[in-house]
């Protein structure tokens, strides 16, 4: 389950090279099979708008039971995430696909306060979107933290990230249809030595057919 692999703060990785994960890195070109959501048409928030990613950044996450979460990024914020054991990811077995839908600062702490509150809580919607279940925390109704962690941000494959960035986040999904899964994920990102922000991501699950690099 994601969540045992999505949970702690963990200190920031600094990788001598970053992995190449199912040929996936910076420089790279992912091409997605867009049936994957246009199967989906008419009952998903999700639509990338073209099956081609570029990818120009890569995240990478070490949390505390020695499991990697590895993240790409696209010039326009798009983001697929994989989850391995290996640091490497030549074992990652979970993909994601998200594209940002909201993103803002909070006014002030009470703002802050009260968009942490909202993640503790096992449903959301709001924003323009419909209402979405907690994934992680199935079943249970009661409140729960969001998930911490720390991740570096690269622009190149060797050398120091370029940031790094403290996030809580919680992960939500809706069905759709009779196979279809939509996820939202909210987080609240604290960049070292810059701005809080509230982002909303809306996403999908990949299976390894349908995206190549």
């Amino acid at each position: 389950m994601i969540l045992n692999r999505l949970f702690g703060r963990s200190a920031p990785e600094h990788p001598p090279s970053l992995p190449c994960v199912r040929n996936v890195t910076i420089g790279r070109t992912v091409v997605i099979d867009p049936l994957a959501w246009r199967r989906l048409a008419g009952a998903t928030k999700f639509d990338l708008g073209r099956d081609t990613l570029h990818i120009i950044g890569q995240g990478l996450i070490r949390l505390d039971d020695g499991s990697h979460v590895h993240r790409f990024y696209t010039e326009d914020e798009i983001m697929l995430q994989a989850v391995s054991q290996a640091q490497d990811g030549s074992d990652a077995d979970d993909f994601t696909v998200f594209h940002p839908w909201l993103s803002r600062y909070p006014e002030d702490e009470l703002a802050r306060g009260a968009f942490r509150r909202r993640l503790k809580q096992s449903w959301f919607e709001g924003d323009g979107l419909p209402r979405y279940e907690r994934f992680w925390y199935d079943g249970d109704e009661a409140e729960q933290e969001p998930v911490c962690l720390w991740e570096s941000v690269y622009e190149e494959r060797t050398g120091p990230p370029v940031r790094r960035i403290y996030q809580c986040c919680m992960l939500y999904s809706r069905p759709l249809g009779e196979d279809g899964t939509e996820l939202l994920l909210a987080i609240e990102m604290e960049p070292e030595h810059g701005d809080v922000t509230h982002e909303i991501m809306i996403g999908l699950p990949l299976t390894v057919g349908e995206f190549s690099a």
